[in-house]
């Protein structure tokens, strides 16, 4: 991440705009997994990824090399020993333009739907982890964790504005420097209208 030139603002990550070339070459749901791993973990090689996400090594390596292709993972040299190649991710994450869901191209479409489903997936499993492992974790992470839903009455623009903020709130524990106790803290955001039953 670049060096915050104003210690006094948080730093913004670094994001990768999907267009409609780079969602292509992103949407798969194995390759959006090991992005999201080495966004997680950091650097790691193809058959480290394949052990953890229960895929094969020849997989994890040709989805590496997908992914490179298009610019969201990049060698970690300074990780690599002899032969072995280390991976890691070219961004903090990933930005999604709804008008993607729009596109005249329905292939485009189609990579737009693959994409937010799979997402949508992994948000559910890292939940349902959280919920069996959490009478493991102290009393105190268990206290700090959350699972809520709100129902408000907003108009679109409101909904943006609302969203925006969370992420600006969010982002301005991004670069708090570790302590002790400290752990990696999954927030997932969701928001949608429902229409009137």
């Amino acid at each position: 991440m670049p060096e915050n030139p104003d210690p006094q603002q948080p730093a913004q990550p670094k994001l990768r705009q999907l267009d409609a070339h780079s969602l292509r070459g992103l949407a798969h749901p194995l390759r959006i997994r090991l992005l999201g791993d080495l966004r997680l973990h950091g650097p790691a090689t193809a058959s480290q990824l394949a052990e953890r996400l229960g895929e094969s090594s020849g997989a994890t390596s040709y989805h590496l090399r997908q992914l490179a292709a298009y610019g969201f993972v990049e060698d970690a040299p300074e990780h690599g020993k002899g032969r072995e190649r280390w991976w890691r991710p070219s961004q903090d994450g990933t930005s999604f333009d709804e008008s993607l869901i729009y596109d005249t191209d329905p292939t485009t479409r189609g990579a737009a739907e693959v994409f937010l489903t799979e997402i949508a997936k992994i948000h559910a499993q890292e939940l349902a982890t959280w919920m069996s492992d959490a009478p493991s974790w102290p009393v105190e992470w268990r206290r700090a964790s959350d699972l809520s839903d709100f129902a408000l009455q907003l108009t679109a623009e409101q909904s943006l504005e609302l969203v925006h903020k969370m992420h600006e709130l969010v982002n301005s524990y991004r670069d708090l420097p570790p302590t002790e106790g400290t752990e990696t803290v999954r927030f997932h955001t969701h928001a949608f209208p429902r229409r009137a039953q």
